[in-house]
């Protein structure tokens, strides 16, 4: 599956072991989680609305992100790599990877495409190896 800002895959495991594996997946590539927002129990206890187990992890790789902020010092806002892992409305999980080459189309500097490039290809391996 995958959209304009997005691609990702159903998974067969569980919520909880697809964020496990997610999170060993983008560590072999390199990424380290330094977020996690777990949106339905933000959604939960701010506002009493049920949904879905959702969490959203944001990926960083230090290494690009280095090689972006010093081609581009406000590229910071783009940052990091969202990884959403979430159960739809059919009861399956489902991991979805934001496009790097999508957000960071918007700076419109080759040495920024060829990194979001390298960073795709990263985390298209990672998504694979679920």
């Amino acid at each position: 599956m995958s959209g304009k800002y997005v691609f990702g895959k159903t998974v067969e495991m569980s919520y909880d072991k697809a964020i496990e594996r997610a999170t060993e997946a983008l560590a072999k590539e390199g990424f380290g989680v330094l977020t996690e927002i777990d949106v339905a129990a933000t959604l939960k206890k701010k506002l009493g609305k049920e949904m879905p187990p959702y969490k959203i992890l944001g990926a960083c790789n230090p290494q690009f992100a280095h090689r972006a902020l010093e081609a581009e010092p406000q590229i910071g806002a783009l940052l990091p790599c969202n990884v959403v892992v979430r159960v739809d409305a059919g009861g399956k999980t489902v991991v979805e990877v934001m496009d790097p080459r999508a957000v960071l189309q918007l700076v419109d500097r080759p040495e920024i495409a060829e990194i979001a490039g390298e960073v795709r290809s990263r985390l298209e391996r990672a998504l694979a190896s679920l």
